[in-house]
């Protein structure tokens, strides 16, 4: 299906901008880090090829034993690359926050195991270099494994004056909003249409400013998980919905409609980001509850849920 792209100096260019009146937009790169690429990494995905076509050799000479190790090694290094290149967007993402948990499960250190496993499995089975030969090359691989790429991060990163309760809190509360954000933009994707797109994206945006901003203070985190869980909700959700039913339909009214409650919550959301993370109690709660029924209203989630117009 054919995507539709635009911009400013696009026929409908005045059409993407905020539902907030006279709101600065964003800049477009603002809260998009350069993603680091790791050459070497990525360089682990060929160097088990050797052993694929080894192993595919010794078919013909009738070694099953020799294919087996060949291929199994040929296995195990390439999910040791594909554990490693996860482990460092893992380390990534931890560097980037202020207050963030060790990853649960320590991919680069599992990939160096692995690697030493599959390295002594093919010298032992096809190299045939004795057990003692085998574990050390496979020792040393998973030495070399460590030096070149490092261990995972191991402990929380939080602040000073912060207790560890407080701190594992934020951590967990931005995590569940971080994989919000995802849900979101993961839906969006099949929206299909560039403006609309955009303008989710923006609102992310807007979303991770303030996930950084209570990691860095997190005073009145217990309000501010409030807001943002029923902002996110309310938007996964309907995107969610939008997405399918504007898949099958197209219809302009549909897309109206959701265009009106992008404006609402970009309104919402500029208005009262201040009031989020400052002490203005009677404001924001006055604001949740009326997210909330924007987001319960009758209208397109109705509609969705019937499939009628």
């Amino acid at each position: 299906m054919a995507r539709r792209y635009g911009g400013k100096y696009s026929p409908d260019g005045s059409k993407t901008g905020s539902g907030a009146a006279g709101a600065p937009q964003p800049a477009p790169f603002r809260d998009r880090r350069a993603r680091r690429v790791n050459l070497r990494a990525r360089l682990m995905f060929l160097l088990p090829l050797p052993l694929l076509f080894a192993g595919l050799g010794a078919i013909g000479r009738g070694s099953p034993t020799e294919m087996l190790a060949e291929i199994g090694g040929f296995a195990g290094l390439t999910f040791s690359a594909w554990l490693l290149n996860e482990g460092l967007r893992a380390e990534e993402a931890y560097d980037a926050r202020v207050i963030a948990r060790p990853p649960a499960f320590p991919r680069k250190i599992f990939a160096a195991a692995l690697t030493g496993v599959s390295v002594a499995a093919v010298g032992m089975f096809s190299l045939g270099q004795g057990l003692f030969g085998s574990l050390a090359f496979g020792v040393l691989a998973s030495l070399a494994h460590l030096s070149a790429f490092g261990i995972d991060p191991m402990k929380r990163k939080g602040m000073d004056g912060v207790d560890a309760f407080a701190t594992e809190r934020v951590a967990k509360a931005v995590d569940r909003a971080e994989g919000l954000v995802r849900e979101i933009l993961s839906a969006s994707e099949g929206i299909r249409d560039r403006r609309i797109q955009d303008r989710i994206e923006r609102l992310c945006a807007q979303a991770r400013e303030v996930f950084r901003t209570v990691e860095e203070d997190p005073g009145d985190f217990a309000r501010a998980r409030t807001f943002m869980s029923v902002y996110l909700l309310g938007l996964r959700d309907a995107t969610r919905k939008f997405a399918d039913l504007y898949g099958r339909t197209r219809d302009a009214d549909t897309l109206l409609e959701y265009e009106a409650l992008l404006s609402d919550l970009e309104t919402s959301f500029t208005t009262h980001r201040t009031d989020l993370l400052a002490d203005n109690r009677s404001d924001l709660d006055i604001e949740i509850e009326v997210l909330r029924e924007r987001l319960q209203q009758d209208g397109l989630t109705v509609r969705v849920e019937t499939g009628e117009r």
